[in-house]
């Protein structure tokens, strides 16, 4: 689950030096602003507090966000990012659940200190969230943006012949499995005390979400 570690671009291009210190000031913003959220909640941190945690003026702060909770997006788009990343990666031999199950849990899946603070900070959001509207929409705008590009991925994956609507049922069912996992671990009193219930409950949903789904659907009279 090193969500910090890998690339927030996912094309050819190799991003520029500027592209690059862009990411990396927004993505150090968006961790102090989730660490702030997650210990005292939304309400009681102003985007000057954010902008002190993160060592940068609130000047700059307004340069890239708009709102105080627009400044956690970049947190949840490089975890989904991530997510993506290693299902493209996937064999198209894989069958599709398995590969997303199999990816879900690697991406859920604490290995580290630095993992278990990001899911520490993830959960935090999560909970902070429920008491927060504006919090909530950054929250469903990510995955919501996080679905139409995984839909993707999985056509790809998926290879001709694969019946549109089902693939969108999938993306979505995978979307909110994650969504779903980290939202009901948010709300238990120690979320923390068992690491590897968000990847667990998450591939228990992908499992219910996608039973029935047939990717390639029999041919008409066969």
């Amino acid at each position: 689950m090193a969500w910090a570690a890998y690339a927030l671009h996912m094309d050819s291009t190799p991003p520029s030096l500027t592209q690059r210190r862009k990411a990396a000031t927004q993505l150090e913003i968006a961790r102090a602003a989730a660490r702030l959220f997650a210990d005292r909640g939304a309400d009681a941190v102003t985007a000057e507090e954010i902008a002190q945690q993160a060592g940068i003026a609130v000047r700059t702060f307004y340069r890239y966000f708009r709102t105080k909770e627009d400044a956690v997006a970049p947190l949840l788009t490089v975890g989904a990012g991530h997510w993506r990343t290693l299902l493209a990666a996937a064999s198209p031999q894989e069958d599709l659940i398995d590969a997303l199950e199999r990816t879900i849990v690697e991406v859920l899946t604490p290995r580290s200190d630095d993992d278990l603070e990001m899911l520490r900070w993830t959960l935090g959001l999560l909970h902070a969230a429920a008491d927060d509207a504006a919090l909530r929409l950054v929250w469903y705008r990510v995955n919501g943006e996080s679905e139409v590009q995984l839909r993707e991925v999985i056509a790809t994956l998926a290879g001709p012949g694969a019946d549109p609507y089902a693939l969108r049922l999938i993306a979505a069912a995978a979307t909110d499995a994650m969504c779903i996992a980290i939202e009901e671990c948010a709300t238990v009193e120690d979320p923390l005390l068992d690491p590897g219930a968000p990847a667990a409950l998450a591939r228990r949903a992908l499992r219910d979400l996608t039973r029935g789904v047939q990717l390639h659907p029999p041919a008409a009279g066969g």
